[in-house]
Formats: structure tokens, C-alpha cells, sequence
């Protein structure tokens, strides 16, 4: 949500979903559904989608790999 205070995300949407594909790839995770969200252009969302649970389990452990 843009505020008076905050300036609206340029991120380029498509270049933000495709570095999020690569390295889920090199984790060798797949997000069936990820994309950019189309339908709010002009908040920059990226749509992440539904994953089965297994798939949910290895990002989680993928994400507190990264952390430690």
C-alpha cells in the first residue's frame, strides 16, 4: 500500500519473478503459479500460488538454510 510518506515500488516486476524462478530452480523448487500479478500493475505484486505441502517443506527449509 503506497502511503503519502512512501513513493511507489519500481521494481520491475518481471525481472523480480524471474530471479525468484532461478534460484528456486537452483533449489530445485518449482512454483507452478508464479507470476507477476496483472490484475495491480501499479503495486509491482508477484503472484506466488498454491504448492503441494512437500513443496512447502523444502522452501521453508531452503529459506532457514539461507538464514543461518
Amino acid at each position: 500500500m503506497v502511503t503519502a510518506q512512501q513513493e511507489p515500488d519500481t521494481t520491475d516486476v518481471t525481472a523480480a519473478v524471474e530471479a525468484l524462478r532461478e534460484a528456486l530452480t537452483a533449489a530445485k523448487i518449482v512454483l507452478p503459479s508464479l507470476g507477476a500479478d496483472r490484475a495491480s500493475p501499479s503495486l509491482n505484486l508477484i503472484t506466488l500460488g498454491r504448492v503441494r505441502a512437500d513443496v512447502a517443506i523444502r522452501l521453508a527449509d531452503v529459506i532457514r538454510r539461507g538464514c543461518a
